[in-house]
């Protein structure tokens, strides 16, 4: 399937990305089949752990099915070492438009982290293809809410920091699309029973979260 099918696809059922931040290649397999098993599909490296594009090349190997790529993507080198590492998904904590065109002419998911209107329309003409709301911390789901009163319709919205079962309702009720989770989903030493035990509560808020 496509990198962009897939996420669209992700989008769909279970919008979660998580967060692996800390994670070392050793835990890789272990930890991406709890995620896969619990049907999360956006599945993200931070750059600043330990050998990131080691556990991406073995995440991406392992689950074809699901979209694996590199958070904290700060430039466009990165962007390239990501992709030829079997990455297919580039996060980033900010906007460098140089970095979401060059995922973009790698036929990446890009998702440039925002905080203003004005960093989400230069995403967006960019060609990224949805947004990261960071740190989300600082954006209450007003934000959001004013934010998805002028942005285009199909513009895909995800906050990133500070999420948690209690309070993606809210969020979700104010505009958000998805959500990308971290340190509530992967620490390092966290066990791989409690990493199924945070998918299934994750999920299980994100459906209660559906209207109706």
């Amino acid at each position: 399937m496509h990198s962009h099918d897939t996420f669209h696809a992700a989008m769909r059922t279970l919008p979660l990305v998580a967060i692996l931040r800390g994670l070392t290649p050793a835990e890789a397999l272990p930890v991406g089949d709890a995620l896969n098993q619990n049907g999360w599909r956006l599945i993200e490296v931070p750059l600043n752990s330990p050998h990131p594009l080691q556990s991406i090349a073995t995440l991406a190997t392992h689950l074809p099915h699901a979209l694996v790529g590199a958070g904290t993507v700060l430039t466009v080198a990165q962007v390239h070492e990501v992709h030829a590492a079997g990455g297919q998904l580039v996060v980033s904590p900010n906007f460098n438009a140089d970095v979401v065109r060059a995922a973009v002419k790698l036929g990446m998911v890009c998702l440039p982290g925002v905080m203003t209107a004005t960093e989400a329309f230069a995403a967006l003409d960019a060609g990224a293809t949805g947004l990261k709301l960071f740190p989300a911390e600082m954006a209450t789901p007003a934000v959001v809410k004013a934010l998805r009163a002028v942005l285009p319709g199909n513009a895909l919205l995800l906050p990133v920091g500070g999420i948690t079962p209690d309070n993606m309702a809210s969020y979700r009720a104010a505009g958000a699309n998805g959500f990308g989770i971290g340190s509530a989903l992967y620490k390092p030493g966290k066990s791989v029973t409690d990493i199924g035990l945070s998918t299934n509560a994750f999920a299980a808020a994100w459906q209660a979260s559906l209207p109706g």
